[in-house]
């Protein structure tokens, strides 16, 4: 053997019998005390002082040759992680296990990360490798084909095994659908950024289902809604980057926003001048409008001229509209029956015919009205926005009463004591949830 296998020379001198090499070799692959134990008919304590044993045989080998290994390799081993190689060429040997015992001699670790200590890699700062992982999880969204430009810039070496790290149960990052790298806890909107990102123009809520992994348009929306990256661009409803400053976006976040600004700043406005002014500032069809003109800030002069109720406009009422199939009034109990959908069941407000609010006098926008339930449930709110009725969550209810999608749930509200009752409206053979359970029943049986 040459000079430079000094090393190899002392794994195979006496000092290191086969036992004791193959539990060095063990350990130095990542494998417990106890279960290296276990293997040798031994305990662990056992088992760590014949590896601190081998350590110290092999030191004593280094200093004879090398007197100021443990500099070299301390040196070696200042980035956030070096493979054992990079310590071989500092040390001017071969790539062996031994080196293993030598490293930990001279003080260094496997790197820490959120998957555990990276084997086979080296440092003498354990958390700088775990510090550039968060830090590059920071800078997600990331392509694809930006993971290894972005790894390199925090400081994450070359060759470190990173697409295994970010896809292990502790990562802060996941890979969506396109193969891109998103935040664990802000993957679908993340994706949707990534996919706005690249096709440069305003999608349809639609658009993004398949991206976001995302099973209606409601959980899109919701999700865009709450994040700032994100602008929606009405009358349309499509979804764009508040990044793009070549888009001509409105100021205005909704009809009533610009109706309200134009009459705040002309005075009193004739109706037809009114809209053909808001129009120009927002997109948006007459009936949108007209349904505008029932908010709580708008209404109606003495000469029939639209302008703000704080400057002593009357507020504007609509006329009855028509009653729908759904809703019955009797007496002092108002009935609603209302199909349970995915909405329903998620916990969000469920959107009604208007008819319901003006009934129950609610005529402008925004009005509301609670009603108490029986047990400790929160109580029922009916809210009047410019378009529809708003009900407040019925999920508990529904979930309660063994409602599935499908289910017709029955709201009756008693006006005389502002109570509130939810019940199941299904025909027993037309309930699906009956139906689910006598097939799950069925299944058993068989």
């Amino acid at each position: 053997m040459s000079d430079d296998e000094w090393l190899i020379r002392a794994w195979h001198s006496t000092a290191l019998d086969d036992r004791t090499q193959a539990i060095t070799a063990a350990r130095s692959a990542g494998r417990t005390l106890d279960d290296v134990g276990a293997e040798h008919g031994m305990s662990r304590e056992r088992v760590r002082q014949i590896q601190l044993r081998a350590q110290r045989a092999l030191a004593a080998a280094a200093d004879v040759v090398h007197d100021s290994w443990r500099t070299a390799l301390r040196t070696a081993g200042r980035g956030p992680a070096s493979p054992r190689a990079a310590f071989a060429a500092a040390l001017g040997v071969s790539d062996h296990v031994a080196l293993d015992s030598l490293l930990i001699e001279a003080g260094l670790g496997a790197p820490s990360t959120w998957a555990g200590p990276l084997h086979g890699w080296w440092t003498t700062r354990p958390d700088a490798l775990d510090a550039a992982l968060r830090e590059l999880a920071e800078t997600a969204p990331l392509r694809g084909d930006e993971l290894g430009q972005a790894a390199s810039a925090v400081g994450v070496p070359e060759g470190v095994p990173l697409t295994v790290l970010l896809a292990g149960s502790g990562s802060r990052l996941a890979l969506s659908v396109d193969g891109h790298w998103v935040r664990r806890r802000a993957r679908g909107r993340d994706a949707a950024y990534l996919w706005l990102l690249e096709a440069g123009r305003p999608c349809k809520t639609d658009e993004l289902l398949r991206p976001m992994s995302a099973t209606t348009v409601g959980a899109v929306r919701e999700a865009l809604r709450r994040d700032d990256r994100f602008t929606q661009i009405r009358p349309e409803g499509t979804w764009a980057l508040t990044e793009w400053s070549h888009l001509r976006l409105t100021p205005y976040a909704n009809a009533v926003e610009a109706l309200v600004a134009v009459v705040t700043g002309s005075g009193p406005i004739s109706q037809a001048s009114l809209f053909m002014k808001v129009t120009e500032l927002y997109p948006v069809t007459p009936w949108r409008l007209k349904q505008c003109l029932l908010s709580d800030q708008i209404g109606e002069t003495a000469d029939g001229l639209v302008d703000l109720v704080a400057r002593g406009a009357r507020p504007i009422e609509e006329e009855e509209p028509a009653q729908p199939e759904t809703m019955a009034f009797e007496g002092d109990v108002l009935g609603v029956r209302i199909t349970v959908n995915r909405d329903v069941l998620r916990g969000s407000g469920i959107g009604v015919h208007s008819w319901l609010t003006w009934r129950l006098g609610l005529r402008q926008a925004p009005m509301s009205r609670t009603f108490a339930t029986v047990g400790d449930h929160a109580p029922l709110t009916v809210r009047r926005s410019t378009s529809v009725a708003q009900v407040s969550s019925l999920r508990r209810h529904a979930l309660e009463l063994g409602m599935v999608e499908g289910c017709v749930l029955a709201l009756l509200l008693h006006l005389s004591d502002e109570t509130a009752q939810v019940r199941h409206g299904c025909a027993e053979r037309e309930c699906p949830a009956r139906a689910l359970a006598s097939h799950h029943g069925s299944t058993r049986t068989a």
